[in-house]
């Protein structure tokens, strides 16, 4: 999906977006262990239930818009490697990054309460961020 036009268009690319996060993030928990590794599953546990919950407000709202959702695609590209925690945490951190600036274009399409839905998805993923070893920035996602 481009980015371009409509705010349906936002929402759409948005929801795409959001469709793989939460393939990768379901990848990403395989591999954590709770007892080796509390944090990590708990970070990638969280991220995984905000996904979800995301991509799930996004669809009401596209339908609320008249729009048709956008369908996930039947599986993503994972990274060859997820054997180690760091590969997970740095996966989590690209996912999270790539989330602040699909937002961020989301907040810049749209106006009203779907500006408002994505600017909260935007601080909420710009903070999830530092827990994958992000570093803190004056504008995520740009």
């Amino acid at each position: 999906m481009t980015r371009s036009g409509s705010p349906l268009d936002a929402l759409q690319t948005t929801l795409a977006a959001e469709h793989a996060a939460v393939f990768v993030y379901g990848a990403l928990g395989a591999q954590t262990s709770q007892s080796a590794t509390p944090q990590l599953f708990a970070d990638v546990t969280d991220a995984y239930t905000t996904h979800q919950q995301r991509r799930d407000a996004l669809i009401a709202i596209i339908e609320d818009a008249g729009g048709d959702p956008v369908a996930a695609q039947a599986g993503y590209e994972l990274p060859e490697d997820l054997s180690t925690p760091a590969a997970v945490t740095g996966r989590a951190l690209r996912l999270e990054q790539g989330a602040a600036s699909t937002y961020a274009f989301l907040v810049a399409s749209t106006t009203g309460r779907e500006r408002s839905w994505g600017v909260d998805a935007l601080v909420d993923t710009a903070v999830r961020e530092l827990r994958f070893g992000g570093r803190p920035e004056t504008l995520p996602g740009l």
